[in-house]
């Protein structure tokens, strides 16, 4: 009869996610890992493979906290515009006491240059953002609290554009009153009367 596992997955892999969004791949060795997540080195390998393994079960456990996370916070909104302020908030400020930047952001930078698994996250999770802006910019135009002549699909490339910035600046000495200046400003390029992105 199998041994019944002595910790909840769930809760370890979230230890290894912080560690991981804190330290970066290549930085958090399996010692580490072991350590923060507070299991033995065995059980790690059982429940969770190699770290490389491990690594892509906790951008899975990542990206279904994010989606739970904007989901809840754009339901709770009053109008479109305080909904993207809220993505550009987290951009900013990060979440309650989680590491600044984004855990997207820094496995792109890290290693989806040499690693076709992170690479193809990475896109989805981006694609993924970029989905979501543009179906409340194509709110924001349909209720005519935003104004536009251009596509939604074009305009989120763009404000998801400025969102990456953001997320690497975050991590950065940077003056959060500048971050929220550069946030404003994208979000009021969308109000009526104000002249859209324009194409590089």
């Amino acid at each position: 009869m199998p041994r019944a596992k002595e910790f909840d997955e769930d809760e370890v892999l979230l230890k290894a996610m912080r560690l991981f969004w804190e330290q970066g791949y290549e930085k958090t060795s399996i010692n580490d890992l072991v350590e923060c997540m507070g299991i033995y080195r065995r059980s790690l390998y059982d429940t969770f493979g190699d770290k490389h393994q491990l690594f892509l079960k906790v951008i899975e456990r990542y990206n279904t906290f994010l989606e739970g996370y904007f989901q809840t916070n754009i339901a709770r909104a009053n109008s479109v515009k305080q909904a993207i302020s809220f993505l550009f908030d987290y951009m900013i400020e990060g979440y309650d006491n989680k590491p600044p930047g984004c855990l997207h952001v820094n496995m792109a930078v890290e290693l989806a240059p040499w690693d076709p698994k992170v690479n193809v996250k990475a896109g989805e999770s981006f694609e993924w953002m970029e989905q979501l802006i543009a179906g409340l910019i194509r709110k924001g135009l349909e209720s005519g609290e935003f104004s536009s002549t251009r596509d939604a699909a074009d305009l989120a490339e763009n404000m998801h554009t400025t969102m990456l910035g953001l997320r690497v600046l975050a991590r950065t000495s940077t003056d959060r009153k500048k971050l929220h200046r550069i946030a404003d400003s994208a979000i009021a390029m969308l109000e009526p009367g104000q002249s859209n992105f324009s194409h590089l």
